[in-house]
C-alpha cells in the first residue's frame, strides 16, 4: 500500500505555519479587515508550497519536464559552463501560480551539484541564465549519457532548495527541490535528443514529456 502524504512541500511549513497563527491572532483580536488579508494571503502561501502526486510515464529513453510553467526555450546550444559539445535546451517558466517542486527528469546518478551565486533578474530575461544565482545539477544516466539541471533564481525567487548531493541515485519523476518564490528551471540534453515540445506549451513536473534522450 502507497504511504499517504500531506500534499504540501515541506519547506513551506514555516510560513504556513506563521501566516494562519497571524491570521488566527487578528481574527482573536476583532481585527476583521486585516484578518481578511491575512487568510488571503495564508491561501496563496499554501497554494504556491502544494505538492500534488503525478503519474511518472513509463517512456523508454523518455525526459519528463523537471518543472511545472511554460517553455520559452527550446533550442541547440553551447554553453561551456555545462559542455564542450552542442547540446539540446529546454526552459521551463514558472509563474507564481505553478507548482514549485521540481523532479528528476531521467534516472541515473548525480554526479556533480553546483550553487553559484549571482543577480536576481527576472526569470524570463535573455541574461537571467548567464547572471543570476543558479544550481546547476549533472546527472549520469546508465548509458553513460549526461544531463544538467539548472535551478535558477529570479526577481521575485530568492531562495533555492536542492536536497541533492554528488553520488546520489534518482529515479525519473523524484523530488529534488523547489524554488521560491517563481522562477525558471533550464534542462540541457545531450545533442542528439530528440525533442516533442516547442515554445509555449504548458508542462507538469514529472508528468509531461519533453524529449527522448538522445
Amino acid at each position: 500500500m502507497l504511504k499517504e502524504r500531506i500534499p504540501v512541500a515541506q519547506e513551506g511549513y514555516p510560513f504556513i505555519g506563521y501566516s494562519a497563527f497571524l491570521t488566527l491572532i487578528c481574527a482573536l483580536l476583532g481585527y476583521s479587515i486585516l484578518t481578511v488579508c491575512l487568510l488571503v494571503i495564508t491561501t496563496f502561501i499554501l497554494m504556491f508550497f502544494r505538492d500534488p502526486e503525478r503519474i511518472v510515464p513509463e517512456i523508454e529513453r523518455g525526459v519528463v519536464s523537471p518543472a511545472d510553467g511554460k517553455i520559452i526555450i527550446v533550442e541547440k546550444t553551447r554553453d561551456e559552463r555545462f559542455s564542450k559539445d552542442e547540446i539540446l535546451k529546454i526552459s521551463i517558466f514558472m509563474n507564481v501560480f505553478n507548482v514549485h517542486v521540481n523532479r528528476i527528469p531521467f534516472a541515473g546518478s548525480v554526479a556533480r551539484v553546483q550553487h553559484v551565486e549571482g543577480q536576481f533578474l527576472a526569470a524570463d530575461n535573455e541574461k537571467a541564465h548567464l547572471n543570476n544565482e543558479y544550481c546547476a545539477i549533472t546527472v549520469t544516466t546508465d548509458t553513460r549519457k549526461q544531463y544538467i539541471m539548472v535551478q535558477i533564481a529570479g526577481l521575485v525567487a530568492r531562495r533555492i532548495v536542492c536536497r541533492l548531493i554528488a553520488g546520489d541515485q534518482v529515479s525519473r519523476g523524484d523530488r529534488f527541490g523547489l524554488i521560491r518564490f517563481g522562477s525558471r528551471v533550464d534542462l540541457y540534453l545531450p545533442g542528439e535528443s530528440n525533442v516533442v515540445v516547442k515554445v509555449g506549451d504548458q508542462v507538469k513536473a514529472g508528468e509531461s514529456l519533453l524529449a527522448y534522450m538522445g
